[in-house]
């Protein structure tokens, strides 16, 4: 086809900036170039959201498609084709002429198609001689042929990003049960927490997420509920393997029971220099062998209680206000700062001040919680103490612990005070 190669549309429509890019990409075609119209239209059809096509509009594509008589389209080859209002219509399924026109419009928007009017806006092809067609007006099919690379790699990641979000949906799907089902595992086990204010916090960041969300937020929702999942799986385990350990659970209840009831002062001398008598090599290599996993907030504060009532802020909802609450714990006990800075050094900041939380437990027991604190520290630098024994049997001391281990367990655990009486037996200090 030869003759002026028509830019504008005709009568009232008017010239957009997004159809010259499109004619100028179509002009841009190697002339070499060949795509199967049929694999193409695929990968539009994959790449509608991205495009912004419709699907009406893409069914309007499919039959202007049809018209074209070869299956592979070229770069050089003649790609306008020109069907009447009616026939697209039969081959669109019926489409109403409105729809036909509205959707028309979506396709030139894309860049999926060019509009080639003719002066009076009717949709013909002009023949020469020996019947070949020298004038053609109608639909111009070459962006499809110019933008078929860039139709695939949008099709690519349209697929990509339906696979991100559908992982996504899984990954939100298992958290949400997870949650739910370790929350009333929790409560029918009697796990120490408060599992109303979790359910509470689960259920204000589930009530952020709309009935059709986009994936960035569903991948952040999922974000927010595995380090909600985290906490209470940690507290969960925890609680599960404390319910397994040996006999060490009950040094706590040794040390005190050792602390020298005479002793009226803090001194390197004092009660921190005694060797427990009920710590064997075989318990010192038990103690060693436990794996190093730290105590939930929840648990410390379940064995504890007396430390809720120095919260500064009303609640230690965090590590830090524990700290902070412990700092004040040892000025109460007139536990000297050289003592608690080599408890830190030697312990770690967040472990001494658990250690501290339980000495304040059974500050009445205690004489010098001092020279205690340093008897601690001093086995801890050997390897031969540890914080989790210490809560554990301050945890079974509770009124409640022997009725919630025979509800989880069946049975009574093994704590390793067989022969000592219950563990809030074994934390009394003897009488003289």
């Amino acid at each position: 086809m030869t003759g002026h190669i028509v830019t504008t549309p005709f009568g009232r429509r008017t010239m957009t900036l997004g159809q010259i890019a499109s004619q100028m990409k179509a002009r841009a075609a190697p002339k070499d170039a060949a795509v199967n119209k049929w694999q193409t239209f695929q990968h539009i059809r994959e790449a509608r959201d991205l495009l912004g096509a419709t699907d009406r509009a893409l069914a309007i594509l499919n039959a202007l498609l049809s018209f074209h008589q070869e299956t592979v389209l070229t770069g050089d080859g003649d790609l306008i084709v020109w069907p009447s209002n009616d026939q697209l219509m039969a081959r669109a399924n019926g489409m109403p002429p409105t729809t036909l026109r509205r959707h028309l419009v979506v396709l030139v928007e894309c860049g999926l198609i060019i509009r080639r009017d003719s002066p009076n806006g009717k949709r013909y092809a002009r023949k020469g001689r020996g019947g070949k067609i020298e004038r053609a007006f109608g639909f111009d099919l070459s962006p499809i042929v110019a933008r078929a690379a860039e139709f695939k790699d949008m099709a690519d990641a349209a697929q990509a990003e339906k696979r991100a979000f559908r992982r996504a949906r899984e990954r939100l799907t298992l958290l949400r049960r997870d949650i739910v089902k370790l929350i009333d595992t929790c409560t029918e086990e009697g796990v120490p927490g408060n599992w109303d204010r979790v359910q509470q916090n689960y259920q204000a960041t589930i009530s952020r997420l709309p009935r059709s969300a986009p994936r960035q937020l569903v991948e952040s929702i999922c974000e927010e509920l595995e380090v909600l999942w985290r906490e209470i799986l940690d507290v969960l385990e925890s609680f599960a393997d404390s319910w397994n350990t040996d006999a060490n659970e009950s040094h706590f209840g040794r040390h005190i029971q050792n602390s020298n009831p005479d002793s009226n002062s803090e001194s390197e001398s004092g009660t921190g220099e005694r060797e427990e008598a009920g710590c064997s090599a075989e318990g010192t290599h038990n103690l060693r062998s436990q794996p190093k996993r730290d105590l939930p907030l929840e648990i410390v504060l379940s064995a504890c209680p007396n430390m809720r009532e120095l919260a500064q802020s009303g609640e230690l909802g965090h590590w830090r206000d524990f700290l902070a609450a412990a700092e004040l714990v040892r000025s109460m006990l007139g536990i000297s700062p050289s003592a608690w800075r080599e408890a830190c050094e030697v312990l770690g900041e967040r472990q001494a001040a658990i250690t501290l939380a339980a000495i304040y437990q059974r500050a009445d027991q205690i004489n010098s919680a001092g020279g205690y604190l340093r008897s601690l520290t001093d086995r801890a630098r050997d390897g031969k103490f540890s914080t989790r024994p210490m809560v554990m049997a301050l945890l079974r001391a509770k009124p409640d612990a022997e009725k919630t281990l025979s509800k989880t367990y069946g049975r009574p655990p093994d704590d390793g005070v067989r022969n000592e009486g219950n563990a809030s037996d074994s934390l009394r200090r003897p009488k003289s």
